[in-house]
């Protein structure tokens, strides 16, 4: 396991100088959500700030922290470095903000990787950010999802013969599947019939079988997973979703971690999870507070995190340590 307090873009640089190779991306980058306007001239817009260039930021980023002000996570470069340091057929797992999603999507898929999916976090614990205008009028919706971009880098020949030679090119649909009331239960027993005479989807493979005695939906090893998550919405949908959550001791812990955007530990263990081969390694080129590293190690998975910020990553170091005491920090 390796720890680095640096800049992502050139301590990414170095891992692929070193020839270092990785299973899985899988990171929380800042999401910039400050306003992005267009400098042409425009009388009465703020002065930019940090970077020159078309698209600016008018203010230091989300609660005033800087990390968040800039666009490191809307540059192509940033993930075509990531992308260098992927094995053929790897995953990248990246959370992004639901008004800016599109910007950091393009410049992944621009940087090489074949968009796979959106995966959605639905939670409840979001609080607005909206400007009060009065008489009941406001900006803004109270948050409540936030979009994962699930990115894959390109394959060696067949998807079967990438993950034979590399361990990755697919996800790992057993190890994530959602437990309910019919997991461990005796499958039952249906017909199913095609409308075109070709044959029925089912559940056992997500492939097409011939018309006749079909296993029903529910599945003894859990439900299929899919591309929504929730943080403890109690619906009748809901028990169909896989559920982490944030406890207080992750937010408030003897750590004293202080980050305003911790991600429960549990929920990047399904995304390590889904997306990482065994004994394999995973990076966070945004460490924040630790929690990628964490679930890693708690997996079973090698990690390499990179936090540019100092009181964060000694955050890191003080919660990681606790799962993995003999690492190289450096």
């Amino acid at each position: 396991m390796l720890l680095l307090n640096g800049d992502c873009i050139e301590e990414m640089q170095k891992l692929i100088d070193d020839g270092k190779q990785v299973d899985s991306v899988v990171t929380d980058p800042p999401y910039h959500l400050t306003s992005i306007t267009e400098r042409y001239g425009k009388e009465g817009s703020a002065p930019a700030k940090d970077r020159d260039g078309l698209y600016q930021r008018q203010a230091t980023g989300f609660m005033g922290k800087e990390w968040d002000g800039g666009d490191i996570a809307f540059r192509k470069e940033t993930w075509e470095l990531a992308y260098k340091l992927l094995k053929p057929g790897g995953h990248l797992l990246a959370f992004s903000a639901s008004r800016n999603y599109h910007r950091m999507a393009v410049a992944i898929e621009d940087a090489g990787f074949e968009i796979r999916d959106q995966i959605m976090w639905i939670y409840g614990s979001g609080f607005p950010k909206s400007l009060n205008l009065g008489d009941g009028w406001g900006t803004a919706l109270k948050p409540a999802h936030e979009p994962i971009v699930m990115a894959k880098k390109r394959l060696e020949g067949t998807n079967k013969q990438n993950k034979d030679k590399y361990g990755t090119g697919g996800i790992n649909i057993d190890e994530c599947r959602i437990e309910g009331d019919d997991t461990g239960a005796e499958r039952k027993k249906v017909v199913r019939k095609s409308r075109s005479g070709d044959g029925v989807w089912t559940n056992e493979n997500s492939g097409m079988k011939a018309e006749g005695t079909q296993y029903a939906d529910a599945d003894p090893r859990g439900r299929f997973p899919a591309n929504v998550m929730h943080g403890g919405l109690e619906t009748e949908w809901s028990r169909y979703f896989y559920c982490p959550k944030t406890s207080k001791s992750e937010r408030n812990n003897a750590d004293k971690n202080t980050h305003p955007t911790v991600k429960p530990v549990e929920l990047m263990k399904y995304l390590c999870r889904l997306v990482t081969p065994k004994g394999g390694v995973v990076l966070d080129p945004f460490m924040g507070s630790g929690s990628t590293g964490m679930a890693a190690k708690d997996e079973g998975f090698d990690f390499i995190g990179i936090e540019k910020d100092e009181e964060y990553f000694k955050i890191c170091e003080s919660r990681i340590v606790r799962f993995a005491p003999l690492m190289d920090f450096m």
